[in-house]
């Protein structure tokens, strides 16, 4: 019985077992849509083709490409979850990160400056990156300071960095970046949009690595599961929720370069209301909002089953002004569960 109860309270393979099956469902009963065959040297059209509608390779490419940048973004609000932290502001976060790099790209870029994309293509990307950090630092470092709840000071910063981001650009959107910028992010390889993909695959191991086999990420384990206990242990509590956040920051960073490089602009309103799918991708993933208890590899999972629970809503043409009901209807059920398999696991114990 036992066995069992660990086999059940398995969350990766539960995750992954839900998105075949919805992936399956979908492909059923999704039906079928006719497109365009065309030649693959000259790309006219040759005929036309009946094709399974949420099988075809766009819509797959789409799930997948719109994934990789909340994907990113869930793996530190992971982070951030296991430490017992959480951040609100990781939507704005995003939003002034783009709009940060994307100033200095068009400043710089063909309609500005025009210097060589070789340094600026790179300058604009770590200044994405930067932005993100730096943000993400100073929520936590005024959690840590001010000994407030982090969900009071992410509410306050989340209106904050988005107003920064408002008053930049005067609410105008930001584009005309250097081409090879766009070309970079945009590139496909058998109609997958590849680099989005490669990038969120190297953040979710590289968030595996340091949560399970480095002494900060340990440490954040043992600051989320009793902060008491890890402070008397000789943890540095309070350097560890700072670092906890800004790697949340950094990856809101380069989650906005990638959608900077897709998008090619960028605005004040750009990110808004990616704070419920982050944190609904860490939770369904299995981050314990007490902290504590949470995984790289989960949010990833996370991420693809809101993903295909939102492109099913569009393959089955159901109204889209449901998505966010539904999206919170997940949240609660994945908190609900995530309390139950507590208590199972008490019992186990």
């Amino acid at each position: 019985m036992s066995t069992l109860l660990h086999m059940l309270r398995a969350q990766a393979t539960g995750l992954i077992v839900v998105i075949l099956l919805l992936g399956t469902l979908l492909a059923v009963l999704g039906g079928s849509v006719r497109v365009r065959v065309r030649d693959p040297v000259t790309r006219e059209v040759v005929g036309h083709a009946e094709v399974n509608k949420f099988l075809q390779r766009p819509n797959l490419d789409t799930v997948l490409k719109n994934s990789s940048w909340i994907a990113i973004m869930a793996v530190g609000a992971t982070i951030l979850i296991v430490c017992g932290g959480i951040d609100l502001s990781i939507g704005a976060i995003y939003c002034l990160s783009a709009v940060s790099a994307g100033m200095i790209l068009s400043a710089l870029g063909p309609g500005g400056a025009n210097a060589p994309a070789v340094w600026v293509v790179p300058l604009g990307i770590i200044a994405c990156m930067l932005v993100g950090t730096a943000c993400g630092a100073l929520n936590g470092l005024m959690v840590v300071l001010l000994r407030v709840h982090p969900f009071i000071i992410t509410l306050g910063t989340m209106s904050i960095y988005r107003g920064i981001a408002f008053v930049t650009t005067r609410a105008q959107p930001v584009t005309d970046y250097p081409p090879a910028f766009g070309q970079i992010f945009r590139g496909t390889i058998a109609d997958f949009t590849w680099i989005p993909l490669l990038i969120m695959l190297a953040v979710v191991v590289a968030g595996a690595v340091f949560l399970q086999r480095t002494v900060p990420g340990r440490d954040m384990f043992a600051v989320g599961g009793n902060e008491l206990a890890a402070r008397l242990a000789g943890v540095r509590v309070g350097r560890i929720k700072i670092l906890a956040f800004a790697l949340a920051g950094l990856m809101g960073g380069i989650a906005a370069v990638i959608a900077l490089g897709v998008f090619g602009s960028a605005d004040s309103s750009t990110g808004r209301g990616y704070e419920l799918d982050v944190i609904a991708a860490a939770v369904v993933g299995g981050a314990s909002l007490t902290g504590g208890r949470g995984s790289a590899v989960g949010a990833l999972l996370g991420t693809l089953v809101i993903a295909l629970i939102a492109n099913g809503i569009v393959i089955l043409e159901i109204d889209q002004n449901y998505t966010e009901i539904i999206k919170g209807a997940v949240i609660v059920i994945a908190v609900v569960l995530d309390r139950v398999s507590a208590r199972m696991g008490g019992r186990v114990d």
